[in-house]
């Protein structure tokens, strides 16, 4: 893991140590703590910024036969750290081992292997550093050359640290709210009246109609918009739609809000008709919309009674996508307009559909208005990466792409942006190596800091401190 790794060659050398290294990030979907941000938090141990909520690294313990003690329970920070060098030397192959170095080189300056053996000197040297100053969550976004972090947020929050932070003169980068209305979609879920009441409170908008649940959802959206918010993010596990009405949609409401579950074609109504809602209102005040497509999750439900949701008991489903996810763009596009739209699946077997599909619906004059997203969870590693980078060049525009993004809760992860911009390096090296484009470096060093930086900039058309994103 040398200052060429990944870069197979020449080419992918030069474009990458020339045009895409020193890019700045736009961290348009992650999992970062607002309150964190705002609070400039700092870690008292490597483990705590490493391995609390880390569900990536819980899981590869799992396999390598650590006891659940060591990875969530109740031993020190220190022996939860020997369990994890000591799994790292088994994780050869898989991205962990690379991001684990990478991190360590990056922000802490070692370039040791970690293992068992070099363990106990690499504990004591990041948690020196974690000690001093310069490594507090902020300090860190700023090393990475961050200059927009877009959260996860729900519809009821208050945004208090989003607004604090708006307000914050000391600290440049843009923390912009993002859209996550999952709780009110999952009209058979536990908890779905409860947060109808959470909605009511934060909107001050009396539910007691769908008509007054789609007033409060429209006032929420746009407190997020005053708020700097310009994404909203959608977890659709199963593409749905269903022809239907708003007077079918506001009787499945009604039935809901009284406690009572609705059929599986009712539960398709209202989805549709609730997602068509919003489509239109996030094309009316220009925002993007994601939708994240294709997770099977909390599989394990020992895990899931023990631990919560989130926890690495997660895995890939398989439900075809094509037709269901047509319709509801088709149908946002007839009525409303479609939004700027990026699309992710967690199967990489939907990489091809995906990639055709957006072609269908491009337009408007906004370049790569609708988006196949960057490879994602289970697939932000060298392969997943690359046959999602294959399949977008291979049917659409790979150069209009807008890169990388965390979907992180790590403010480490950010390395994971410099593995992704050598992949695209390489890659374009590997075309210009085989005579498939011209080597013209000062057009692809264009390409690459398009899709390192430029087009998220242009797409997303954030709007803030005055500083950032002119």
């Amino acid at each position: 893991m040398d200052e060429n790794f990944l870069l197979n060659n020449e080419t992918a050398i030069r474009l990458y140590h020339d045009y895409a290294k020193d890019m700045p990030i736009i961290d348009y979907h992650c999992h970062l703590s607002p309150k964190e941000i705002f609070e400039n938090k700092t870690f008292k141990n490597i483990t705590e910024i490493w391995l609390y909520g880390d569900h990536y690294k819980w899981r590869a313990m799992r396999a390598n036969g650590i006891e659940e003690e060591y990875i969530t329970g109740k031993a020190s920070d220190y022996d939860k750290f020997l369990a994890w060098a000591r799994t790292v030397p088994m994780t050869i192959g898989n991205p962990l081992y690379n991001w684990t170095h990478l991190e360590l080189q990056r922000f802490f300056g070692i370039d040791e292997i970690l293992n068992e053996k070099s363990a106990p000197q690499i504990w004591e040297k990041v948690n020196a550093l974690l000690n001093s100053e310069g490594f507090g969550a902020r300090d860190l976004i700023k090393k990475s050359k961050v200059e927009v972090v877009c959260t996860t947020d729900d519809p009821a929050d208050s945004l208090e640290y989003h607004l604090k932070l708006k307000e914050d003169a000391d600290f440049d980068v843009l923390v912009l709210p993002s859209f996550r209305p999952d709780k009110g979609l999952e009209i058979n879920r536990d908890g779905y009246q409860e947060w109808v009441q959470k909605l009511q409170q934060a909107s001050g908008i009396e539910i007691t109609s769908y008509e007054q649940f789609l007033q409060a959802i429209e006032q929420r959206v746009r407190f997020f918009h005053a708020a700097g918010g310009r994404v909203s993010d959608h977890a659709i596990d199963t593409m749905l739609f269903a022809e239907t009405t708003k007077e079918e949609a506001a009787a499945i409401f009604a039935e809901a809000l009284k406690g009572n579950k609705v059929s599986p074609e009712d539960e398709k109504k209202y989805k549709t008709y609730t997602m068509k809602f919003l489509g239109g209102l996030y094309s009316q005040l220009g925002w993007a919309m994601q939708f994240h497509i294709n997770a099977l999750r909390n599989n394990n439900t020992r895990g899931f009674r023990q631990l919560g949701p989130d926890t690495g008991y997660d895995a890939i489903n398989d439900d075809q996508i094509a037709k269901p996810l047509v319709r509801l763009l088709d149908a946002i596009e007839q009525e409303n307009g479609l939004p700027r739209t990026i699309i992710y699946s967690l199967n990489p077997s939907d990489n091809t559909v995906i990639a055709a599909i957006i072609g269908s619906f491009q337009g408007g004059g906004i370049p790569g208005k609708i988006q196949f997203g960057t490879a994602w969870w289970f697939n932000d590693n060298k392969t997943g990466m690359l046959e999602q980078m294959q399949a977008l060049s291979n049917l659409g525009l790979f150069t209009r792409f807008i890169g990388m993004l965390t979907d992180s809760r790590s403010f480490l992860s950010y390395t994971r942006h410099e593995y992704f911009r050598r992949l695209v390096c390489s890659l374009i090296g590997e075309w210009v190596e085989n005579g498939e484009v011209p080597n013209d470096l000062e057009f692809l060093g264009k390409v690459v800091q398009g899709i390192s930086y430029n087009n998220a900039k242009d797409y997303f058309q954030f709007q803030g401190k005055e500083a950032l994103v002119r």
